[in-house]
């Protein structure tokens, strides 16, 4: 007898129809997987047996069984495939009813004895589902939070093998769970670390809302204890929510790399990612024998928060060129050529040199001039103009700590930061990829930067005195539109352009390399 049903197989960020075909008559036996299974999935056949044997399922007959996943051209990959493999042997087999089992969509990895667990990529699988017009889609309990937030198809919460089927053969009644995704994303508002914490430190705090206002990178550069990574953990604190449209970008992305294990499985909030500074290329850029997705987009929409930036490997930082550009990520390998979205904020922070204190006044560098040109090289120049902002953080001399006023809090902060976003937001609507300031291409930035005579002239200036590269001098511009934004003016005045410059620090040796 032959049963079939649906399943998915992610590419990318996005899934494909797996049709699953399961042919068996009596014989000897026999169990075959065809349709170019890896290994994890020729191992099913293992899991599938004991798992009915374990449900009730066993037979006294021999079957000889042969499974067909569609299209055959496509590498099958997980265990995703136990769950719709079984149900539809025990269809092909005769104990069950449902004559109408092509119209469910199937997930689910299979323990032996017969429980279903949760599988990475189940939130583009339903999507995949609900594209095609099947009426319900069966998936591990596990996973049905994430997975319920696809409306317009049946979400079933399946926990054994013996209840899908009982399900399916209609004595047992499993009530479809539906999440409403909008209410997801506007919940609750505690960051944890505020801006208030931060003391004397107004002017870096200045420049990080300005930042984030724009979705601009930024790198912060100082000694050790001057505040870098402490200002750094607080940037979520002034992160604008997440829209519907970004929470499912984000969630697919997380729920491919199974990234949301152990705590809520759908992304509410805007995703801060801090690698360790050993993390390879690959990790940050995503890829693998089995290609998944990398730091750069699981930072999607959120941050990329990289401690200690001059110490990554050098390779690992000039992968980073492409995504800060593009806003995605193209892994190519043999077997096919995969595309994940990386549009990130980039927030660097680093020491000058080796041993940190290069032009402290209250510590002694021990470097030479070779080992401190040496170690600021490690950022290349082609990656430095892909910065926006660059700006160094002098300490807070331990006297003056006491005293020091704090900074604003971030509930402040953010007031200001999304309302520069809903500026942008009505000013790009209709502007396909263009989100921010940061986004916006280079030919359209006279077009939305509208400089007076002075602000032009200011420009000028710092075009000369900075020896800015053409794609630096289209950053000072987007800066300058950001900051004008936080004013709430439609115009870049000269001021907002002496701002934007003053935070191009490298691009002028003083301070720096001085």
């Amino acid at each position: 007898m032959l049963a079939k049903c649906y399943s998915g197989a992610v590419c990318g960020v996005d899934a494909r129809t797996v049709e699953i075909e399961v042919f068996s008559r009596e014989g000897t036996s026999s169990f075959a997987i065809v349709g170019l299974p890896d290994q994890a999935v020729r191992e099913a056949k293992d899991r599938v047996s004991s798992a009915l044997r374990n449900s009730g399922f066993e037979t006294k007959k021999e079957y000889d069984v042969t499974v067909n996943l569609a299209p055959a051209d496509v590498r099958k990959e997980g265990p995703i495939y136990d769950l719709p493999i079984a149900i539809c042997l025990v269809k092909a087999t005769g104990r069950l009813e449902n004559e109408h089992l092509d119209e469910y969509g199937i997930v689910g990895e299979l323990a032996l004895s017969g429980e279903v667990r949760r599988v990475n990529g189940v939130l583009p699988m339903v999507m995949e589902m609900k594209r095609i017009g099947r009426r319900a889609v069966l998936v591990p309990a596990e996973n049905v939070e994430e997975a319920s937030v696809v409306s317009g198809i049946d979400v079933i919460p399946i926990r054994t093998l013996r209840e899908a089927v009982e399900y399916l053969n209609g004595n047992l009644r499993i009530e479809p769970v539906w999440t409403d995704i909008a209410a997801l994303v506007g919940g609750g508002s505690d960051y944890g670390d505020d801006f208030s914490d931060v003391k004397g430190q107004a002017m870096i705090v200045r420049a990080v809302e300005v930042a984030v206002a724009g979705g601009h990178n930024i790198m912060l550069i100082g000694s050790p204890g001057s505040g870098k990574t402490m200002i750094a953990r607080r940037v979520p604190s002034i992160l604008p929510p997440l829209t519907v449209e970004e929470a499912l970008e984000v969630s697919r992305i997380h729920s491919i790399a199974g990234a949301a294990k152990g705590g809520g499985m759908f992304v509410t909030r805007r995703p801060f990612r801090a690698p360790h500074h050993t993390v390879s290329s690959i990790g940050l850029l995503g890829g693998g024998t089995r290609p998944m997705p990398g730091e750069v987009s699981l930072a999607h929409r959120g941050v990329l928060f990289l401690d200690e930036f001059a110490e990554f490997p050098r390779q690992a930082l000039e992968v980073l060129r492409q995504p800060l550009e593009d806003g995605h990520v193209s892994v190519s390998r043999a077997a096919a050529a995969h595309d994940y979205p990386s549009r990130f904020m980039l927030v660097a922070a680093m020491n000058p040199c080796p041993c940190g204190y290069f032009n402290d006044p209250a510590h002694e560098c021990r470097c030479t001039q070779s080992q401190i040109l040496k170690y600021q090289r490690r950022v290349s120049g082609p990656l430095l103009d892909r910065i926006d902002i660059q700006v160094g953080v002098s300490s807070v001399p331990l006297a003056d700590l006491h005293r020091a006023p704090s900074c604003e809090p971030s509930a402040a902060i953010r007031e200001r930061v999304v309302k520069a976003r809903r500026i942008q937001a009505e000013r790009y609507r209709g502007m396909a990829g263009v989100r921010t300031n940061a986004d916006v291409r280079g030919r359209d930035l006279p077009k939305i930067c509208r400089m007076d005579v002075a602000a032009q002239e200011e420009l000028r200036r710092n075009l000369e005195k900075l020896s800015l590269s053409a794609r630096a001098y289209d950053r000072v511009l987007r800066v300058a539109r950001t900051i004008a934004d936080l004013r709430g003016s439609e115009a870049v005045c000269q001021e907002d352009v002496m701002e934007a410059a003053g935070y191009r620090q490298l691009d002028d040796n003083s301070g720096f390399l001085a």
